[in-house]
């Protein structure tokens, strides 16, 4: 992303957020460390509330959660004991702190990869292929260990522009059973070509993509739920085109976990408000399987308890409801839970919502500040989801309280990728912070931000890598201090959002 010159975003601020920025921007950015470590205090403005809510004090809430993760196997995923840690922890800090906090249980499909797969062509000519680089596996697969002949199914290959093969019973006409299967992307959904072949007796599945315009590309799907008993990976066009001869026959080995398993939200309220006019503000408390998950998400749900904790004396105008999500990287499943039970059995709830705030990764390592682009004036549809009336406001606060430290922010889209979507579909001004994952670092960006130019904001973005030395402080003081400011606003008046 390019630098988006200040005065575009300054124009945008609305009645009263210009002059709540700018009486933030006469007040220091923090205070003696022993006054911020007294939480009896009423923290009753973003002065105070900014000052209490130190990097330290968050840093050593993401270390209690790396703790968590490394006494269960190195990850805190939804429907794991790592989880079910965090969120006692979770829990029990916001008990201490005199909230009530709601347990909201939820079944959700859970998918882990045991152990590395094994795809190799073993007739007519040996060859091993590469996991994540020749094939991938596909989410919700089997497990299984199967040497057996390759039979292909309606590939139609002389078609480059697709293909349906799999999406009919009938395509299997003919199928042995106890061959692997071999399909073709394209006309209906991966759990569809699966199920299909298993039906059909196939003991392990390959999906090639699909057209000459990806005959190198390797790939990797969801077949959308643990329907599915046999090894299913994704292949590119070029290896499943060799493997469509007569003779071919192959070892594929997954060894996956693919079930139903129980998992948690978590909300508070503070103690004082118009339960009318709420104000909630959220980041998913859940890891991938596959590391402890500290920049992606301890760093925005730990952040996030802080500012609830020094907030606990806190009277505010509005409600503000804390909440930790369960099962974001499943796919938004919490949240997604937690806005559609309201629509469902208590809309009146639903409406009262007055805005969405979302904390999702605010400690990148090579970190960015980037605010939700509410108004789409950097990222409008379709390239982007429309934010609701009300958003660029809470845009405009993020970027004058930034402004206001003589910090350089820039808009991040609406992509839908976090727990923001389920609100803004359901018509919530929305808003909130991003540090950065997988883009790479621009001149300028390093200019204004430093860190280094051509690197990807979080190298470790998803993988084991993400302990606790992949947050950097520097990103959690700045975004806990704007996170506190726009928190303390919105809970005095959401006026200039809705």
């Amino acid at each position: 992303m390019t630098h988006h010159s200040r005065w575009l975003r300054t124009t945008a601020l609305l009645g009263g957020a210009a002059l709540l920025a700018a009486t933030a921007a006469q007040a220091p950015a923090t205070a003696d460390p022993d006054d911020a470590n007294n939480t009896d205090r009423n923290n009753n403005s973003s002065r105070k509330l900014r000052a209490a809510v130190t990097p330290e004090h968050v840093m050593e809430r993401i270390e209690a959660l790396s703790d968590i993760a490394a006494a269960h196997d190195g990850n805190r995923a939804s429907g794991t004991p790592g989880f079910a840690a965090s969120r006692d922890y979770v829990v029990d800090t916001l008990e201490a702190a005199g909230y009530s906090p709601v347990v909201q249980e939820f079944d959700f499909p859970y998918f882990a990869q045991v152990t590395p797969s094994t795809f190799e062509r073993v007739t007519p000519e040996a060859t091993t292929y590469v996991e994540d680089t020749d094939f991938g596996l596909m989410d919700y697969s089997g497990s299984g260990d199967v040497t057996a002949t390759v039979q292909s199914v309606d590939l139609n290959l002389g078609d480059l522009s697709g293909s349906t093969s799999g999406c009919e019973a009938e395509d299997f006409a003919g199928f042995t059973a106890g061959n692997i299967a071999l399909i073709r992307r394209g006309g209906c959904t991966f759990g569809v070509k699966v199920l299909n072949a298993e039906a059909a007796g196939a003991t392990g599945v390959i999906i090639m993509n699909t057209g000459t315009d990806r005959a190198t590309d390797a790939f990797s799907g969801t077949l959308g739920g643990p329907d599915v008993t046999v090894p299913a990976v994704g292949t590119s066009f070029a290896i499943g085109q060799s493997l469509d001869v007569a003779g071919t026959s192959v070892h594929l080995a997954t060894s996956t976990e693919s079930e139903i398993r129980p998992t948690w939200n978590i909300t508070a309220d503070t103690n004082r408000g118009n339960d009318a006019n709420v104000v909630m503000a959220g980041a998913h408390l859940d890891s991938v399987t596959d590391g402890a998950g500290m920049n992606d998400n301890a760093s925005g749900s730990a952040t996030l308890l802080e500012v609830a904790v020094q907030m606990k004396k806190v009277k505010p105008r509005n409600t503000v409801r804390f909440a930790w999500w369960g099962a974001e990287e499943a796919g938004l499943l919490g949240s997604t839970h937690y806005v559609a039970d309201l629509a469902e059995n208590d809309p009146e709830a639903l409406d009262s919502v007055a805005a969405y705030l979302n904390f999702d990764m605010i400690g990148s390592p090579n970190y960015g500040l980037f605010v939700l682009d509410g108004d789409n004036s950097r990222f409008p549809p379709p390239d982007a989801a429309e934010g609701p009336e009300g958003s660029g406001a809470i845009e405009a606060l993020f970027h004058g309280y930034f402004d206001s430290q003589g910090l350089v922010s820039e808009e991040a889209a609406f992509t839908g990728r976090s727990d923001y979507g389920p609100f803004i579909e359901a018509g919530i001004p929305s808003g909130g912070l991003f540090t950065g994952h997988e883009a790479v670092k621009t001149e300028a960006q390093a200019e204004a931000w430093g860190g280094t130019v051509g690197e990807e904001f979080d190298p470790c973005y998803h993988a084991a890598c993400d302990g606790v030395g992949n947050v950097s402080v520097e990103a959690i003081d700045h975004n806990s201090d704007a996170m506190a400011h726009v928190i303390i606003t919105l809970a005095g008046s959401t006026r200039g959002v809705n």
